[in-house]
């Protein structure tokens, strides 16, 4: 297969993750082009990476006619508008996560997708890990009984008062950065929930630092998480059913990937949860794989995101 030419909008640290170190791995993909709000910064970047095309601004990459895909790392608030003016330029998109907090966004960007005749995928790299899909498989195939309960965490203590995950403006919140994951390990093993309840803790920079959520799904099954910036780093999933349970103790990270089935350790290959990333999407733009996720799956992460902001803002419980 061609390699996939390749631009990166903005030069964060997830970069090196996300594209950077995969791309020569994988044989599908090929940076060739970074773009930064300022010319210097993007040409220093370049030369750090051995990249051969660098623009000072990001409509200027979006012009570039060597540029297939664009990964998109900007805050928050950004993915959205930028995602579409990719796209509208012609260009397939992979957003990372979280794509939106508000749906009307989702629907009008994957619109804006189809019209075009591109691909967009918000970057949730674990679902892609062998651990994700074991896990998925154990509780599918009836390995632990009927479902019955879904426990999530996901938290660290985030130090820096200027990053931008502290940010409202940029859409920050431990909710949005890691509550998220969350959310979706719940959605993967239970579905869409009927009902949501939320409680944050707001503290001066005016964002949410810790979340804790309780979400029911069809049939009864109720799934709990907390996340937070002011806790300690620690992460979890843990599927409970009628006959056992399966705990995942990085579901996220994927490191040391097993699964703990019915208290007896499971091993799990162990891939580069962002090499798979990259490859399924340059995959499915040269037509050889479907994209991992899509609408459905984006729509239903903004939903819950949103219900849950409104249900810690009022007090109350939300339907969806």
């Amino acid at each position: 297969m061609e390699p996939v030419r390749w631009g990166i909008v903005s030069t964060g640290r997830i970069n090196q993750l996300a594209l950077l170190e995969p791309a020569p791995q994988t044989g599908r993909a090929e940076v060739i082009v970074v773009a930064s709000r300022e010319q210097e910064r993007a040409d220093a970047y370049a030369r750090e990476h051995g990249i051969e095309r660098a623009y000072g601004s990001y409509e200027a990459l979006l012009g570039d006619p060597d540029v297939e895909a664009v990964y998109i790392s900007l805050p928050n608030s950004l993915h959205v508008d930028w995602s579409i003016r990719a796209l509208e330029a012609g260009k397939h998109v992979l957003c990372e996560k979280p794509f939106s907090r508000r749906p009307e966004e989702v629907v009008r960007a994957f619109a804006a997708a189809e019209s075009a005749g591109r691909l967009l995928m918000e970057a949730f790299m674990y679902r892609h890990h062998a651990q994700t899909r074991r896990l998925e498989e154990a509780v599918e195939g009836g390995a632990i009984g009927e479902l019955r309960q879904v426990r999530s965490s996901f938290s660290f203590t985030l130090a820096v008062p200027t990053d931008v995950r502290l940010s409202p403006e940029l859409d920050g919140g431990a909710l949005m950065d890691l509550g998220c994951y969350c959310i979706s390990g719940c959605r993967l093993l239970a579905g869409e929930p009927e009902l949501v309840i939320g409680r944050q803790h707001v503290d001066a920079s005016g964002v949410d630092v810790r979340f804790a959520a309780l979400l029911q799904f069809p049939g009864d099954v109720f799934a709990q998480f907390h996340c937070g910036f002011d806790l300690p780093d620690a992460s979890g999933l843990e599927a409970i059913g009628s006959e056992g349970t399966v705990l995942v103790r990085e579901p996220f990270r994927c490191i040391d990937p097993h699964l703990e089935l019915n208290g007896e350790r499971v091993e799990v290959e162990d891939l580069d949860r962002y090499f798979l990333q990259l490859e399924n999407f340059s995959s499915a733009i040269r037509g050889e794989a479907d994209p991992l996720l899509g609408r459905d799956d984006a729509l239903g992460q903004a939903r819950v995101i949103d219900a849950l902001y409104r249900s810690a803002a009022s007090g109350t419980a939300v339907s969806l």
